[in-house]
């Protein structure tokens, strides 16, 4: 018998991710106030937008036989790497974006993901 989770992993991961890009948006406030903190928002926000997404694609799928959900993953993935994509040469447009510091705030949400393999485990 499967017992309902009230709030799933996946919804623990973006939440963490969410605290994650205000986190890092604090430290580089904290460092040089909104001029140094744009890029790594913007960076965060490339991580965190085809992450959301991507799990409302599974989340819709959630019903549908196996094959369904595996080809809603297929779906998700695809448009989640599409878009990343597209953020990113969309955002490395604006002149005065550091890449530096929008790659800190990428790999800082991204590095959730890593972390909560061994945090959530069963």
């Amino acid at each position: 018998m499967a017992v309902e989770n009230q709030f799933s992993t996946v919804a623990k991961v973006l939440c963490v991710q969410a605290l994650m890009a205000v986190l890092i948006a604090a430290v580089f406030f904290g460092l040089g106030g909104w001029d140094r903190t744009f890029s790594p928002l913007l960076g965060s926000g490339i991580a965190l937008l085809p992450n959301i997404i991507f799990a409302y694609k599974i989340y819709l799928a959630r019903n549908l036989q196996a094959q369904g959900v595996v080809n809603a993953f297929y779906v998700g993935e695809t448009i989640k790497l599409i878009l990343t994509a597209a953020l990113f040469a969309l955002v490395l447009q604006i002149p005065s974006v550091d890449f530096l510091t929008l790659l800190i705030g990428y790999v800082a949400v991204l590095s959730v993901f890593w972390f909560a393999l061994f945090y959530w485990r069963n």
